[in-house]
């Protein structure tokens, strides 16, 4: 029961846990500093065995182990506030007594005011929230990023050596220690210290975790997976204690905060508490219920009525469920064949179908009418196809030549004769069935009992038919028979053989995909076909030569034509330009005489001096009597006021 200051604070001396608080959280503190150190050890080597070898053993098992330390320290911390509060309550301050004379404070400035509010608020906040609660949730946050990292479960099996024996004997030792310290926590009587049974519970975890590891690395070897993977889900209990602890510090949010009232043990974990024989789940949530929430499950009427009710209702509806398991669904695609007391009774079609209850009467399920494919050869698992690029070579799964090796292929060894002396040769053949269980519940019976495996029947008894009708048989025949008629051959007589064994299988194709000659069969059809390949090829190369050749020819002389054309029509056109100048100018003379020479003299004479800035003055101009006249005003001043050495004076033009 919790103490309160205010109502029992002068009591507290008489109580044993306030007694023995100084002690306890003295040994508490103790406890925590040399497993902290040998948790950070742990972590520490694990976090070097992960930089050299991502895929060993060490890494996860490290931690892990460490991890269940991680949980002890948190409950350990978590007890020592509870007694450093006891300690208190023991020692109450003598400060608060005598009065204290106030120092007169400088002024602040305003930076030192925001700091000052700050730093109020911060301490405010870590009042209202309690570093006990801060320091649970780091060590839990703590261990579960540290089990996370590591969480593998695809490490390959090695051999681990003398380190493996050195290790185990370390973490067995540890684990006796932590024994030790379990039975000694749960001999103290709860009047003397609560929180020691629930540390007990905390410390088999941090047990439970080294005596695994120690098992993983004794048994640990190339051939072994399941210590591997024993050491990868050692992290799955602390795990699940840490993420306990880490919920118990969000609702403890919630809870209200008083000083002067006894706080509880936050690191209390509902399942450290199920490590105990015999487990009993239902009485600890009932003592949780009623010390957390005040809940006395067995004050309430209808909780006791259903524990005694629960036995009957139990074997009730255990012996309901036994009588349901004589009803039988048998699928669409499926048949039944009902046996009572091990005996074949009936054989029951799609649909229910009610008989006794296991063991005395079972079903055994049969096809009915699904039909499969069966090859006389089976070879190697195929591996998983991937995509090629559209542009990319062709796989190799495309290569469909003779000399390739197909893994459904039967080899048969067949008659031959070479120079007249008898011999034989291998030819592989790939022969395939098609079957089902036959339809009539005669044939249903004779699959179920007669045959073990009936695709092992199939395949041994074609592989005899083939091996006896091809024994007679001769390359160029085999080539040169119709496959669809030996197909039907070889069928009729694996039925045959089939309905002698009285197996029910009902054989209803067999066809022949491929046969496949010897290698000197193939090595010679290749041989002819790169040749007519190669002949092919050179045809073709020829035929291109040509047309190149031809199509040059008939560019040039296309390009020839073309430009005796156009110098023909240019000279044409010109001779035509020239010859009607001609006639225009001889008519403009014939009607103006010697003024049209005179224009044509002076038009020359323009477009010769036509980037010539020149003044052209002829006295023939106006007569004899009157000289050429010039309009001063045409003509500017230069940009430079003073006249240029190359420049003419008005004046002085006639």
């Amino acid at each position: 029961m919790q103490v309160d200051l205010e109502v029992d604070g002068t009591q507290v001396a008489g109580l044993l846990r306030f007694q023995q608080a100084v002690f306890q959280g003295r040994r508490l503190r103790l406890l925590a500093i040399g497993l902290s150190a040998l948790a950070a050890v742990g972590l520490l080597t694990a976090s070097v065995v992960a930089l050299f070898a991502a895929h060993s053993l060490w890494a996860p098992l490290l931690v892990n182990q460490s991890a269940g330390l991680l949980v002890l320290i948190a409950g350990l911390q978590s007890a020592w506030w509870v007694s450093q509060w006891r300690s208190q309550a023991m020692q109450p301050d003598v400060g608060e007594l005598l009065p204290v004379e106030a120092e007169p404070e400088a002024p602040l400035g305003w930076y030192e005011k925001q700091l000052a509010r700050m730093g109020q608020r911060g301490t405010r906040l870590l009042g209202q929230i309690g570093a006990p609660t801060l320091w649970l949730a780091g060590w839990a946050l703590l261990t579960l990023y540290s089990i996370n990292e590591v969480w593998n479960l695809d490490l390959p099996p090695a051999a681990l050596g003398l380190s493996a024996s050195v290790g185990a004997a370390l973490s067995l030792l540890l684990a006796f220690g932590l024994l030790v310290l379990e039975r000694q926590l749960a001999q103290e009587s709860a009047a003397q210290w609560p929180e020691a049974t629930s540390l007990a519970q905390l410390t088999r975890v941090a047990i439970i975790c080294l005596v695994l590891g120690a098992l993983c690395l004794l048994f640990g070897s190339e051939a072994s997976v399941w210590p591997v993977r024993l050491a990868v889900l050692i992290g799955l209990l602390p795990g699940l204690v840490a993420a306990e602890l880490l919920l118990r510090a969000l609702l403890s949010l919630f809870s209200p905060q008083r000083e002067l009232l006894e706080p509880p043990l936050l690191a209390r974990s509902f399942v450290a508490d199920m490590l105990r024989w015999p487990p009993q789940p239902l009485l600890a949530l009932q003592h949780e219920l009623h010390n957390r929430f005040g809940i006395d499950l067995r004050q309430i009427w209808a909780f006791t009525y259903m524990r005694r009710a629960f036995l009957p209702v139990l074997a009730v509806v255990a012996i309901v469920g036994w009588a349901l398991t004589g009803i039988h669904e048998i699928p669409l695609q499926g048949r039944g064949i009902y046996e009572r007391f091990g005996k074949p009774v009936q054989v029951f079609g799609p649909g229910l179908h009610a008989g006794l209850p296991w063991p005395l009467g079972r079903v055994r399920s049969v096809e009915n009418g699904v039909v499969h494919e069966l090859a006389t050869s089976v070879g190697e698992a195929s591996a998983p196809v991937t995509a090629e690029p559209a542009e990319g070579p062709a796989p190799a799964i495309a290569n469909r030549l003779w000399d390739a090796s197909h893994v459904n292929d039967k080899s048969q060894v067949i008659a031959s004769s070479r120079a007249d002396k008898q011999s034989f040769q291998i030819v592989n053949m790939d022969v395939r069935f098609v079957y089902q269980i036959g339809l009539s519940d005669k044939d249903a019976l004779a699959a179920t009992y007669n045959s073990a495996d009936v695709p092992t029947l199939i395949r041994s008894t074609a592989s005899r038919i083939l091996v006896h009708d091809f024994a007679t048989r001769t390359l160029d025949g085999l080539l040169g028979e119709d496959r669809v008629g030996l197909g039907e051959k070889i069928g009729r007589a694996v039925q045959d053989d089939l309905k002698k064994l009285d197996s029910g299988v009902e054989i209803l194709a067999t066809v022949v995909e491929a046969i496949h000659p010897p290698a000197g069969a193939a090595n010679a059809y290749h041989a002819v076909q790169a040749a007519q390949i190669g002949a092919q090829a050179l045809i073709s190369r020829e035929r291109g030569a040509a047309a190149e050749a031809t199509n040059q020819a008939q560019l040039q002389a296309s390009i020839a034509r073309d430009q005796a054309t156009a110098n023909a029509h240019e000279i044409n056109a010109t001779a035509k330009a020239a010859d009607l100048k001609f006639s225009a100018e001889q008519k403009a003379y014939a009607s103006a005489g010697q003024a049209f020479v005179l224009e044509q003299y002076l038009s020359q004479l323009s477009q010769g001096l036509a980037n010539a800035k020149l003044l052209v003055i002829d006295h023939r101009l106006g007569g004899s009597s009157n000289a050429p006249t010039i309009d001063l005003r045409t003509f500017t001043l230069p940009a430079d006021p003073a006249p240029s050495r190359n420049t003419a004076q008005p004046g002085a033009a006639k």
